[in-house]
C-alpha cells in the first residue's frame, strides 16, 4: 500500500511538471555590477528585478564586485552570467592584454548602455585646479578589479604623470574616496561613472566641503592615439551634484553589457528584448538608463555583439556589423 502511494505521489508531481514545465527549468544567472556607490549596482539590480519579473523560469540576482576586470574574469571563469564593463577594459579582455595578459575572454557584447563620465575629484581645500597639481598628492585611482584603475592610469599617462611614482596611489572604490577624502586621507580620486553617481552626490552635500572636479579633457588624443578610438569629449553638466556651479570637461567611454560566447542565443534574445521593452521600469531605477538607447548600439562597442543580441536589433531594424 505504502508503494502504491508512493507511486501516486511521483506520478503527480510529474503531472504537475508535464503542464508547468517552468517549474522543472529553473534558470539562475548572475549579474556582476560595481560598488555599492556607483552606477553599475543599483542598474545591475533594477535589470535582475526586471529578468526575473518577466523572464518564466528565470531567476538574476545582482552582485557586488571590484568593477569591469572582475566582471570580465567572472564570466572568464563560469561564476557569472553577465555583467557590467566599460568598453575599454572589455577590450583588453577581448585581446588579452594589461589585466588580462594571464588570457583572453571570449567576451561578447549584450547592449551599449550609457557613456560613462570620469571624474577626477577633488575639493577646494586640496589646492588642485588641474591634472598636472595631482603630481605628490595623496589619489584614489580606483578601486583594484575596476575599470576606473584603467582609465584613472591611462588619463595620469597622457598628462605626463606616472600613476605609480609620481603620485601616493590608494585603491579605493567611490563611497570609500569619499569617506577617504572626508576624512583628509586623500586629496582627490578618479571614477568612472553615470550621473549623477550617489557617493559623489554625497561629497558635493556635505557641509564645510566644496567639492571640485577637474577638467582634463586634453588628455583625449593621447590616449586614443595609444589605446585606439574608444575615448570621446564629454561634459558633465553644471548642476549634476550640490554646489557645482560650472560643466565639467571630461571623458567619455561608453558602458556595456556583457556575456561570453557560451550563452546560448535565445537566453541572449530574451535578456536584450526584456530590458528594452521594460526600459522605462530600469529608468525609475536610475536615470542613466534613459540613455540606453537603440541608435547607439552599432557605435558604442567595438567588441563583437552575441548573435542572440543581434538578432534583436537586426528586429528592430538596427544593422550590427
Amino acid at each position: 500500500m505504502q508503494g502504491l502511494n508512493s507511486f501516486a505521489a511521483v506520478a503527480a508531481v510529474m503531472l504537475t511538471l508535464a503542464f508547468h514545465p517552468a517549474a522543472a527549468q529553473q534558470t539562475r544567472i548572475s549579474i556582476t555590477t560595481g560598488g555599492t556607490g556607483g552606477v553599475y549596482y543599483p542598474m545591475g539590480g533594477g535589470m535582475a528585478n526586471i529578468l526575473s519579473k518577466y523572464v518564466p523560469g528565470l531567476t538574476a540576482t545582482a552582485e557586488v564586485t571590484g568593477g569591469s576586470v572582475d566582471n570580465l574574469k567572472l564570466i572568464n571563469a563560469g561564476k557569472s552570467e553577465v555583467g557590467f564593463s566599460m568598453v575599454d577594459a572589455g577590450w583588453d579582455a577581448l585581446e588579452g592584454v594589461d589585466k588580462f595578459k594571464d588570457g583572453k575572454v571570449n567576451v561578447r557584447t549584450l547592449m551599449v548602455l550609457y557613456p560613462n563620465k570620469m571624474h577626477v575629484v577633488t575639493v577646494d581645500s586640496a589646492g588642485i585646479n588641474k591634472l598636472s597639481d595631482l603630481k605628490g598628492k595623496r589619489v584614489s585611482t580606483g578601486s583594484a578589479g575596476s575599470g576606473t584603475e584603467i582609465m584613472a592610469m591611462r588619463v595620469l599617462e597622457a598628462a605626463g604623470l606616472d600613476g605609480k611614482k609620481d603620485i601616493k596611489q590608494e585603491r579605493l572604490g567611490a563611497a570609500e574616496s569619499v569617506n577617504a577624502i572626508k576624512d583628509r586621507k586623500i586629496d582627490a580620486f578618479f571614477w568612472v561613472g553615470g550621473v549623477p553617481t550617489a557617493a559623489v552626490t554625497d561629497l558635493a552635500a556635505t557641509p564645510g566641503i566644496k567639492l571640485k572636479l577637474i577638467d582634463h579633457d586634453e588628455v583625449i588624443a593621447a590616449m586614443n592615439k595609444k589605446y585606439g578610438p574608444l575615448y570621446s569629449h564629454g561634459t558633465i553638466p553644471a548642476g549634476s551634484y550640490p554646489g557645482q556651479e560650472k560643466p565639467n570637461q571630461e571623458v567619455d567611454v561608453w558602458n556595456i553589457l556583457v556575456t561570453n560566447d557560451k550563452m546560448s542565443d535565445q537566453m541572449a534574445y530574451t535578456i536584450v528584448k526584456t530590458l528594452f521593452e521594460k526600459k522605462p521600469e530600469l529608468v525609475a531605477v536610475h536615470k542613466e538608463a534613459q540613455n540606453i538607447e537603440l541608435k547607439n548600439q552599432p557605435i558604442g562597442s567595438p567588441i563583437p555583439f552575441h548573435p542572440g543580441a543581434k538578432k534583436y536589433f537586426a528586429e528592430q531594424g538596427i544593422k550590427i556589423n
